[in-house]
């Protein structure tokens, strides 16, 4: 059945993972005889350099679910952070920091649903559709502040609340709480089993009456509203608006899904999937890190494990049929 994960998909992701940890362990520099990777510091920091990936994919996760891809999620992401910083450092006293989210979420999340109109009612692929609306989004957050990066909590007004929003404290259980929620949704409600029903055949699920292009839009408005989240969190994080951010974050985003068993053809996947996944990437970026390597070898060993992910998903359906 659509959105079923067999006993495969679900030790697949946890080998990996035993894997990694194996080899971070092993790799790890010892500067006291205990191995850097294990200690309490280093693994917090790494939860909190996840979660904003983290965050994106649980989106990115529900759409590949339903047979679709987001590519403008990481563009999202740096649209949110600039509009949120903007209007949070505007001088105007009606905007609140509440209101600043508010909206920065709420346009995200309404470029999401208008990515799945158009994808459902112009009847246009998703990959093509979200390209446009990645550029587009990318080039509105740079419009907006004309190229330029917004300082954020580095004054009386505006650094209680970003220095309290961008600690590990927050950002980590806010990235639990979205993961959290994106759990529920998927396996527990009746869009997420729409969502998979559509996924896996959308013809079959359009002939048995099922509401299509709503499960679409809605799949892609949830994409887009987590993306505005995790664009909030990464501005309170960083003290910057900068539409910049997020480059290529939508591939980490599919790498994280991927690696935790989602298939890209749609239909199957999950939630506890996707979160071992963006722990494998964290735990390869955190032990390179630690031993100096660099960052393009970072992105080739990266590009290696996610051919490697697709290929044992591929073996896994293989088996199967």
């Amino acid at each position: 059945m659509p959105g079923r994960s067999s006993r495969g998909d679900t030790l697949r992701p946890l080998a990996t993972l035993a894997f990694v940890l194996v080899v971070a362990t092993l790799c790890s520099p010892r500067p006291a005889g205990v191995p850097l990777f294990w200690q309490p510091e280093n693994l917090s920091n790494m939860l909190r350099q996840i979660s904003d990936i983290g965050i994106l994919a649980v989106g990115m996760t529900v759409v590949i679910v339903g047979g679709g891809i987001d590519l403008s999620m990481g563009s999202l992401l740096a649209l949110s952070c600039t509009l949120f910083a903007h209007v949070f450092t505007t001088q105007t006293a009606w905007w609140s920091p509440a209101a600043a989210a508010t909206l920065a979420i709420g346009i995200c999340a309404g470029i999401g649903v208008l990515s799945g109109t158009v994808i459902t009612h112009l009847r246009l692929q998703p990959f093509i559709v979200t390209l446009a609306a990645m550029i587009g989004a990318r080039g509105l957050a740079r419009w907006w502040v004309d190229n330029s990066t917004i300082a954020v909590g580095y004054d009386e007004r505006t650094r209680p609340l970003v220095e309290f929003a961008g600690q590990k404290a927050v950002v980590v259980p806010a990235f639990l709480a979205v993961a959290l929620a994106g759990f529920v949704l998927l396996r527990f409600t009746r869009f997420g089993r729409y969502v998979a029903a559509v996924g896996g055949s959308e013809e079959t699920a359009r002939l048995s009456g099922l509401p299509v292009a709503s499960v679409k839009i809605r799949a892609y408005a949830f994409s887009g509203l987590v993306a505005g989240i995790a664009g909030v969190l990464y501005c309170c994080e960083t003290h910057q608006g900068d539409p910049k951010a997020g480059m290529a974050y939508e591939l980490d985003a599919i790498a994280a899904a991927v690696i935790g068993g989602t298939r890209l053809a749609g239909g199957r996947g999950g939630i506890p999937g996707t979160l071992v996944g963006a722990l494998v990437l964290g735990i390869v970026s955190n032990v390179l890190g630690l031993n100096n390597v660099d960052e393009n070898v970072q992105w080739m060993l990266k590009a290696g494990i996610i051919v490697a992910a697709v290929w044992l998903q591929r073996l896994g359906s293989t088996e199967r049929n």
